[in-house]
């Protein structure tokens, strides 16, 4: 599957919208990946994350385990997990920060793979990453479906992203005027719970 494939799957899907967004970072964009419209159905999800094992088992070989950050990544990280043939767990916030739990365990040692769904600034995966580390676990590297950074991210291992673009994302004091004309959406959820 290559970059335009993936764009293809979102496309179809009405999950590549245009406008005002607010990110899951708290950066403003022109571009927002709807990664939920694609996720939903199950043909589609199997697709991208079947491309995604693929490359991923391609780069760094056999892995013990997949971990996503929840919640955006739980199923993607879930369907590729299940396309390498490996236990998947997440790890959720408490506290602030991202840990196991729901009786979750990774053996110390563990070749991991990071699953994300999107990765803009890394933010969210270098924290995944750290949390995985602490417990003894060796990620190999972090996998995500598109990569909006368009390789700019520091997520803390190698990214393999089946998609990269260089999306314009911006601070909040710092939007181009015709970006700012615009009414905004924040359909991010790292905010809902504030």
């Amino acid at each position: 599957m290559n970059q335009q494939d993936v764009l293809d799957e979102f496309q179809a899907a009405g999950a590549l919208r245009q406008g005002h967004f607010v990110l899951s970072s708290g950066l403003h964009s022109p571009t927002f990946l709807q990664k939920n419209l694609v996720f939903m159905h199950p043909d589609r999800c199997e697709r991208l994350c079947r491309a995604l094992a693929d490359k991923i088992r391609a780069e760094v070989g056999d892995i013990d385990m997949v971990v996503s950050p929840a919640v955006g990544a739980i199923i993607p990280g879930y369907e590729t997990a299940r396309r390498l043939g490996v236990p998947a767990v997440y790890v959720e916030r408490e506290g602030g920060a991202f840990k196991l739990r729901r009786g979750f365990t990774i053996p110390k040692g563990a070749r991991v793979a990071v699953v994300e769904d999107i990765v803009t600034t890394g933010l969210s995966s270098r924290e995944c990453i750290e949390a995985v580390r602490a417990l003894g676990a060796k990620v190999v590297c972090e996998g995500c479906i598109v990569d909006r950074s368009g390789g700019k991210a520091d997520v803390g291992a190698p990214l393999i992203a089946l998609a990269s673009l260089e999306v314009p994302a911006y601070p909040a004091d710092a939007l181009p005027p015709e970006l700012a004309a615009l009414p905004v959406e924040d359909p991010g959820s790292r905010r809902l719970s504030a």
